[in-house]
């Protein structure tokens, strides 16, 4: 059976192209049914782009079976995914996902379809990542994490009833099992931070609802050492769309096998490479040089 294709788009037509094209290009394309979540404009400075997107995705083929759901009103993406991974993993109990600043290798889906199989019953995976941006030459083609990337990523039933939305549980399980700095692998990235600004309204994540929800069950997340995914979306199109370059990732173009990993154990050299690379990124003096950069380019925003 192939998991259901699930797509999230918004007012970005080009990019919505790009992943739709670079979805086609997988084989198993043809025996998956998408289903495209178009969310409705914002505000009347949207609409156009919206509703180039929604005469596009109403033409596409090469898909098993292409259903839209298309918002009457404006859900945001947090909302949207939320409604649609529960709606259509209850009832398919699989699901790729994928947002329209994302492009795939031509073996995206034979990966995620061939993981998603191979861990369907082992409790202590919950979540496949199809996307590494360290580009770090230490990790392994696939291994176990305790983090979940949502750039390019599948689940099952099983799984998803662990998601918690209240971001203000979440939070107080991490802080009473003292397990914030393990969470933001060892302080070298704000995860804990990005929670308390989601129980803020200061952002509305779902994705850092989704990681706390498996990190404190102990449900580990299947990823990749090469990447089957490309996030084209840190061009100033997106919500979030700030440090394109520190999360660039080259296309791995070649089938890339799941082997079964035993024992299922986070990979601790593969959380020590993230750690390495969360600190050489986001340390005080990376983040300093990044705004003089900016600041000299004129961007004075960021």
């Amino acid at each position: 059976m192939y998991a259901p294709i699930l797509l999230f788009v918004y007012n970005r037509p080009e990019h919505t192209r790009r992943v739709i094209e670079s979805l086609q290009t997988n084989v198993e394309a043809i025996e998956s049914r998408l289903f495209i979540y178009a969310d409705q404009a914002r505000n009347e400075a949207d609409r156009p782009n919206v509703d180039e997107v929604r005469r596009y995705i109403r033409s596409i083929g090469g898909f098993k079976q292409v259903t839209l759901i298309e918002r009457s009103e404006n859900w945001g993406l947090a909302r949207n995914i939320i409604d649609g991974v529960s709606t259509q993993v209850n009832a398919y109990g699989r699901v790729i996902v994928l947002e329209d600043d994302l492009v795939v290798s031509p073996y995206f889906l034979r990966f995620m379809n061939d993981a998603l199989e191979t861990y369907k019953d082992e409790e202590r995976v919950g979540h496949i990542q199809a996307c590494d941006f360290t580009k770090d030459p230490s990790l392994p083609d696939t291994f176990l994490i305790k983090w979940t990337g949502s750039w390019g990523w599948a689940t099952w039933a099983r799984a998803w009833r662990h998601f918690n939305p209240d971001g203000k549980a979440l939070l107080a399980q991490l802080e009473e099992r003292r397990l914030t700095h393990t969470f933001d692998f060892n302080g070298n990235y704000p995860f804990t931070r990005m929670l308390r600004h989601q129980i803020a309204g200061k952002n509305n994540s779902w994705a850092i609802r989704w990681n706390a929800s498996l990190f404190l069950a102990g449900i580990l997340s299947l990823n990749v050492g090469k990447s089957l995914v490309q996030n084209t979306g840190f061009d100033g199109t997106g919500t979030n769309c700030g440090g394109g370059g520190l999360y660039a990732s080259d296309l791995w173009m070649h089938p890339l096998p799941v082997v079964p990993i035993s024992p299922i154990a986070e990979n601790q050299e593969a959380r020590r490479a993230f750690a390495r690379y969360y600190h050489r990124t986001n340390g005080f003096w990376a983040k300093a040089i990044r705004r003089i950069k900016r600041t000299l380019r004129g961007d004075f925003g960021a």
